[in-house]
Protein backbone atom coordinates (compact mmCIF):
# COMPACT_ATOMS: atom_id res chain seq x y z
CA UNK A 1 0.00 0.00 0.00
CA UNK A 2 2.90 2.38 0.74
CA UNK A 3 4.35 1.74 -2.73
CA UNK A 4 1.03 2.72 -4.34
CA UNK A 5 0.93 5.88 -2.21
CA UNK A 6 4.53 6.70 -3.09
CA UNK A 7 3.82 6.06 -6.78
CA UNK A 8 0.77 8.36 -6.67
CA UNK A 9 2.80 11.10 -5.01
CA UNK A 10 5.62 10.79 -7.55
CA UNK A 11 3.23 10.69 -10.50
CA UNK A 12 1.37 13.73 -9.23
CA UNK A 13 4.71 15.56 -8.79
CA UNK A 14 5.72 14.70 -12.37
CA UNK A 15 2.36 15.85 -13.72
CA UNK A 16 2.61 19.10 -11.76
CA UNK A 17 6.10 19.66 -13.15
CA UNK A 18 4.83 19.05 -16.67
CA UNK A 19 2.01 21.53 -16.17
CA UNK A 20 4.44 24.15 -14.90
CA UNK A 21 6.98 23.36 -17.60
CA UNK A 22 4.49 23.74 -20.41
CA UNK A 23 2.73 26.89 -19.41
CA UNK A 24 1.86 28.79 -22.56
CA UNK A 25 3.41 32.12 -21.49
CA UNK A 26 6.93 30.68 -21.10
CA UNK A 27 6.67 28.26 -24.01
CA UNK A 28 5.58 30.76 -26.69
CA UNK A 29 9.13 31.44 -27.83
CA UNK A 30 10.20 27.78 -27.71
CA UNK A 31 7.38 26.19 -29.70
CA UNK A 32 4.63 27.37 -31.96
CA UNK A 33 1.21 27.03 -30.39
CA UNK A 34 -1.15 24.90 -32.50
CA UNK A 35 -3.99 27.06 -33.92
CA UNK A 36 -6.73 25.12 -32.11
CA UNK A 37 -5.04 25.67 -28.74
CA UNK A 38 -4.34 29.34 -29.51
CA UNK A 39 -8.03 29.86 -30.33
CA UNK A 40 -9.07 28.14 -27.09
CA UNK A 41 -6.70 30.29 -25.05
CA UNK A 42 -7.93 33.49 -26.70
CA UNK A 43 -11.56 32.49 -26.19
CA UNK A 44 -11.14 31.25 -22.65
CA UNK A 45 -8.42 33.47 -21.27
CA UNK A 46 -6.24 31.99 -18.56
CA UNK A 47 -8.82 29.32 -17.69
CA UNK A 48 -8.23 27.45 -20.96
CA UNK A 49 -5.72 24.63 -20.64
CA UNK A 50 -3.06 24.51 -23.34
CA UNK A 51 -2.62 20.77 -22.64
CA UNK A 52 -6.09 19.26 -22.19
CA UNK A 53 -5.02 15.65 -21.58
CA UNK A 54 -2.66 16.81 -18.82
CA UNK A 55 -5.62 18.61 -17.24
CA UNK A 56 -7.70 15.42 -17.56
CA UNK A 57 -4.99 13.37 -15.83
CA UNK A 58 -4.37 15.95 -13.11
CA UNK A 59 -8.08 16.04 -12.31
CA UNK A 60 -8.20 12.22 -12.30
CA UNK A 61 -5.25 12.03 -9.90
CA UNK A 62 -6.92 14.56 -7.60
CA UNK A 63 -9.82 12.10 -7.22
CA UNK A 64 -7.69 9.22 -5.89
CA UNK A 65 -9.35 8.00 -2.72
CA UNK A 66 -12.94 8.86 -3.73
CA UNK A 67 -15.12 5.87 -2.80
CA UNK A 68 -16.62 3.47 -5.31
CA UNK A 69 -20.40 3.72 -5.61
CA UNK A 70 -22.39 1.66 -8.09
CA UNK A 71 -24.08 4.14 -10.45
CA UNK A 72 -22.05 7.00 -8.93
CA UNK A 73 -20.91 9.83 -11.15
CA UNK A 74 -19.75 12.68 -8.89
CA UNK A 75 -16.94 13.12 -6.37
CA UNK A 76 -19.54 13.76 -3.68
CA UNK A 77 -21.57 10.59 -4.31
CA UNK A 78 -18.66 8.40 -5.36
CA UNK A 79 -17.95 6.78 -8.73
CA UNK A 80 -18.38 3.55 -10.58
CA UNK A 81 -15.88 2.96 -13.38
CA UNK A 82 -17.84 4.50 -16.23
CA UNK A 83 -19.19 7.32 -14.04
CA UNK A 84 -15.58 8.23 -13.15
CA UNK A 85 -14.45 8.30 -16.80
CA UNK A 86 -17.57 10.11 -17.98
CA UNK A 87 -17.24 12.75 -15.23
CA UNK A 88 -13.60 13.45 -16.13
CA UNK A 89 -14.17 13.80 -19.87
CA UNK A 90 -17.21 16.04 -19.32
CA UNK A 91 -15.65 18.27 -16.66
CA UNK A 92 -12.21 18.73 -18.24
CA UNK A 93 -12.78 18.36 -21.99
CA UNK A 94 -16.53 19.02 -22.37
CA UNK A 95 -16.92 15.62 -24.03
CA UNK A 96 -20.11 13.70 -23.30
CA UNK A 97 -19.35 9.97 -23.27
CA UNK A 98 -21.93 7.18 -23.04
CA UNK A 99 -22.88 6.01 -19.52
CA UNK A 100 -21.67 2.39 -19.65
CA UNK A 101 -18.21 0.96 -20.29
CA UNK A 102 -19.61 -1.26 -23.07
CA UNK A 103 -21.18 1.75 -24.80
CA UNK A 104 -17.89 3.68 -24.46
CA UNK A 105 -15.99 0.80 -26.07
CA UNK A 106 -18.43 0.59 -28.99
CA UNK A 107 -18.94 4.35 -29.41
CA UNK A 108 -18.39 6.02 -32.76
CA UNK A 109 -16.32 8.69 -31.00
CA UNK A 110 -12.58 8.10 -31.07
CA UNK A 111 -10.49 5.30 -32.48
CA UNK A 112 -9.75 1.76 -31.41
CA UNK A 113 -6.05 1.33 -30.72
CA UNK A 114 -3.66 -1.45 -29.82
CA UNK A 115 -2.13 -1.82 -26.36
CA UNK A 116 1.37 -0.98 -27.61
CA UNK A 117 0.07 2.33 -29.04
CA UNK A 118 -1.44 3.58 -25.74
CA UNK A 119 -0.94 7.22 -24.78
CA UNK A 120 -2.00 8.99 -21.58
CA UNK A 121 -5.69 9.84 -21.70
CA UNK A 122 -6.71 6.74 -23.69
CA UNK A 123 -9.55 4.60 -22.37
CA UNK A 124 -8.64 1.02 -21.45
CA UNK A 125 -11.26 -1.75 -21.24
CA UNK A 126 -11.37 -4.98 -19.26
CA UNK A 127 -13.53 -8.06 -18.85
CA UNK A 128 -14.11 -8.10 -15.08
CA UNK A 129 -17.63 -9.54 -14.97
CA UNK A 130 -17.35 -12.43 -17.42
CA UNK A 131 -18.43 -10.15 -20.25
CA UNK A 132 -16.32 -8.02 -22.58
CA UNK A 133 -15.86 -4.32 -21.85
CA UNK A 134 -17.41 -4.55 -18.39
CA UNK A 135 -14.78 -2.22 -16.88
CA UNK A 136 -13.09 1.00 -18.04
CA UNK A 137 -10.21 3.16 -16.83
CA UNK A 138 -7.93 5.89 -18.17
CA UNK A 139 -4.36 5.13 -19.18
CA UNK A 140 -1.90 7.43 -17.37
CA UNK A 141 1.40 6.20 -18.82
CA UNK A 142 4.18 3.85 -17.72
CA UNK A 143 1.86 0.84 -18.06
CA UNK A 144 -0.59 2.15 -15.44
CA UNK A 145 -4.21 3.26 -15.47
CA UNK A 146 -6.54 5.03 -13.06
CA UNK A 147 -10.05 3.75 -12.34
CA UNK A 148 -12.87 3.35 -9.83
CA UNK A 149 -12.43 -0.38 -9.06
CA UNK A 150 -15.30 -1.99 -7.15
CA UNK A 151 -17.49 -1.95 -4.05
CA UNK A 152 -15.48 -1.35 -0.87
CA UNK A 153 -12.59 0.30 -2.74
CA UNK A 154 -11.78 3.78 -4.00
CA UNK A 155 -10.31 5.46 -7.08
CA UNK A 156 -6.76 4.18 -7.55
CA UNK A 157 -3.96 3.65 -10.03
CA UNK A 158 -2.90 0.13 -10.96
CA UNK A 159 -0.32 -1.61 -13.13
CA UNK A 160 -1.83 -3.00 -16.34
CA UNK A 161 0.77 -5.75 -16.27
CA UNK A 162 -0.47 -7.23 -13.00
CA UNK A 163 -1.71 -10.71 -13.81
CA UNK A 164 -5.36 -9.92 -12.98
CA UNK A 165 -5.49 -6.94 -15.37
CA UNK A 166 -3.22 -8.34 -18.09
CA UNK A 167 -5.40 -11.38 -18.73
CA UNK A 168 -8.63 -9.34 -18.72
CA UNK A 169 -7.55 -6.57 -21.12
CA UNK A 170 -10.15 -6.12 -23.91
CA UNK A 171 -8.85 -3.14 -25.84
CA UNK A 172 -8.44 0.61 -25.85
CA UNK A 173 -9.94 3.69 -27.44
CA UNK A 174 -8.39 7.10 -28.06
CA UNK A 175 -11.08 9.73 -27.59
CA UNK A 176 -9.06 12.92 -28.01
CA UNK A 177 -5.86 14.15 -29.58
CA UNK A 178 -3.41 14.59 -26.72
CA UNK A 179 -2.42 18.15 -27.59
CA UNK A 180 -5.55 19.76 -28.95
CA UNK A 181 -8.22 18.04 -26.90
CA UNK A 182 -10.20 17.72 -30.12
CA UNK A 183 -11.89 14.43 -31.06
CA UNK A 184 -9.38 11.97 -32.47
CA UNK A 185 -10.05 11.31 -36.14
CA UNK A 186 -6.77 10.03 -37.58
CA UNK A 187 -6.92 6.35 -38.51
CA UNK A 188 -4.53 4.41 -36.30
CA UNK A 189 -5.50 0.74 -36.72
CA UNK A 190 -8.94 -0.15 -37.94
CA UNK A 191 -8.46 -3.82 -36.92
CA UNK A 192 -7.67 -3.10 -33.26
CA UNK A 193 -10.10 -4.17 -30.53
CA UNK A 194 -12.65 -2.83 -29.56
CA UNK A 195 -14.24 -2.38 -32.97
Amino acid sequence: MQNNSLYRTLLLAVLLCLCGQFNIASAKDAVQTPPVIAAKIEAGGTNASPYPVTELLMTAMSLIGVNYKFGGHTPESGFDCSGFVRHLFASTLSIDLPRSSMAMAKAQRGLSIERDALKPGDLVFYNTRKRPYSHVGIYIGEGRFIHAPSRGKSVETVDMNERYWAKRFNGARRIVDELTGQPETRPINENAVPS
